[in-house]
């Protein structure tokens, strides 16, 4: 066990974002340190919360001493801000990720990072380490008239900003001042064959964001003397619904331990039919009936596809296209959240036979 806490900070200092795709985690250190595309169950890009050396992370940070840090999401939304209070002043980033229509001709993936002065004048470090493959490949980079293309061998990702960046030794940096009113736009996204080159507004991005998780926390029927929390939950749950399909995973994250050194390190970006049911119970007590009507579709596609062909039996858990193949490995080269090894992918729980407790 691996003691050494630099590089980890506690998971409860995280922030989650997500396009109804994939999520990723935000840490209060201005660091994205998990981030798997183009789908939750992908190969992370991000990733140094399973090895701060080799799994690579996107940190924005000031360069002065910073006094405070406060995270807190965008009011009925799942953009969130992380807000840096330091020696030269404030400024915050705010963080998204683009909810996808598949009707909208601009659709693709975008992770949204928009850095905005509040306070005085604050020089800013951006360094972004795309680490791809769960850090197995460093992706080659080169430059586009728009920015810096990553290139890996199963995935490509464009890097849009509104200033200057270098390449350094595989990475990309950039610092910078940002004044009061200032607010400066970076923007990766998976390119998408016959997308538009054209500027990104990140004003236009952030309303359309926040119009739509409004949108969708706008139709919840509680009205209860706990709003704010039971909302925040309700958005959460949604961020861990894949709209294409209708599944519900139980997490975003894969190979945290469930207990610190120890070897129960899970990959649980999945379908767990039991999460699943509670999740689905949870979201239909508010009067969310569209994820409840998506989700049974998925279900009913299991129970008739089957195993072989064959109608049932319902099993464990599923991929989020319905697949019971979960291929169970270790990473080795991965160190582990706070040494917590080995990290593992895959979840070989598909294969096991869970009998009612109570015999029924």
């Amino acid at each position: 066990m691996n003691d050494d806490t630099r590089g980890y900070p506690p998971i409860a200092d995280h922030g989650l974002i997500g396009d109804l795709r994939t999520a990723a985690l935000v840490g209060t250190d201005g660091t994205i340190d998990w981030f798997c595309a183009p789908r939750f169950d992908s190969p992370s890009v991000f990733g140094s919360l399973l090895d701060a050396e080799r799994g690579g992370h996107w940190r924005i940070f000031p360069l002065c001493p910073v006094l405070m840090v406060r995270q807190f999401y965008f009011p009925d939304s799942n953009v969130l801000v992380t807000r840096f209070h330091a020696e030269d002043g404030v400024v915050e980033v705010q963080d998204f990720m683009v909810v996808m229509r598949e009707h909208d001709p601009e659709h693709r993936q975008r992770l949204v990072r928009r850095i905005a002065g509040v306070r005085g004048t604050v020089r800013v470090d951006v360094h972004v380490a795309a680490r791809m493959d769960y850090g197995r490949v460093t992706p080659g980079i080169r430059r586009t008239p728009r920015g810096i293309r990553f290139d890996g061998p199963e995935l490509t990702l464009d890097l849009r900003a509104d200033v200057e960046l270098d390449v350094d030794d595989g990475d990309v940096r950039a610092q910078f001042d940002v004044d009061k009113g200032d607010e400066v736009l970076f923007v990766l996204e998976v390119p998408e064959d016959g997308s538009s080159e054209e500027d990104v507004r990140g004003q236009e991005l952030f309303e359309a964001t926040t119009a739509f998780w409004r949108r969708w926390i706008g139709k919840s029927q509680y009205a209860g003397r706990w709003r704010e929390m039971v909302h925040r939950s309700a958005l959460t749950l949604k961020l861990l619904t894949h709209e294409p399909s209708g599944a519900i995973i139980a997490a975003p994250t894969a190979g945290l331990p469930e207990q610190i050194g120890g070897g129960r390190n899970w990959d649980y970006r999945y379908v767990w039919i039991r999460d699943a049911a509670f999740s689905l119970y949870a979201l239909l007590r508010l009067g969310f009936t569209d994820e409840a009507e998506a989700f049974m579709h998925w279900l009913t596609d299991r129970l008739a596809d089957g195993n072989d062909g064959e109608r049932g039996p319902l099993r464990v858990m599923y991929t989020i296209d319905g697949k019971v193949d979960l291929d169970e490995r270790e990473l080795g080269h991965l160190a582990g959240y706070r040494g917590s090894s080995p990290v593992r992918i895959g979840n070989a729980a598909a294969e096991q036979l869970q009998l009612d407790i109570y015999g029924e």
